[in-house]
């Protein structure tokens, strides 16, 4: 990954990878994954803890130069979870959150999502020493996450993939 000091915060972010809000300030793209599972008729999404705060998170990084948005997030939730399965080519949505880059300063960032279906969960990964992870339905799961429009996400999942609510 090819980093450049932010001009605002003078903190490396990815080269070429930046969202521009309304506003007019650049903050950092990364892509993520949610992970998910049909279990029982119902669906469960799987939440990692976060490496420093050890709060509960989806899979997700910064870009990678050799694979589009989908592939990154892909491969984030296999280093980060132990997932492999079948990822969505299309987003279905972004959060915004502030990532935590030493006590006192963070960096806004936005994160852009793809589903990804579970097909296996692995033992053995590049984080398992470093995470837990753990499968929830979808509306305990949005409860857990701290980020509003995560949870939105989350909540609106079952709409998100077609599956009807009856067996969400």
């Amino acid at each position: 990954m090819l980093e450049l000091p932010s001009p605002s915060t003078g903190v490396p972010v990815p080269k070429d990878f930046t969202h521009t809000p309304a506003d007019g300030a650049t903050c950092p793209v990364q892509y993520g994954a949610i992970c998910w599972r049909m279990h029982r008729g119902k669906v469960e999404v799987l939440l990692i803890t976060s490496r420093d705060t050890g709060r509960w998170v989806i899979p997700k990084g910064w870009p990678m130069l050799d694979k589009c948005p989908a592939s990154t997030a892909q491969q984030e939730a296999w280093e980060e979870a132990g997932v492999k399965g079948d990822v969505a080519e299309d987003s279905v949505g972004t959060f915004g959150y502030d990532k935590v880059l030493k006590p006192g300063q963070s960096l806004p960032c936005r994160v852009a999502v793809y589903s990804l279906r579970v097909g296996e969960l692995k033992r053995k990964y590049p984080e398992d020493k470093m995470r837990s992870r753990k499968w929830f339905k979808y509306s305990k799961a949005a409860r857990l996450v701290a980020e509003p429009e995560l949870r939105g996400l989350l909540m609106a999942l079952p709409v998100l993939l077609d599956i009807e609510p009856a067996v969400a």
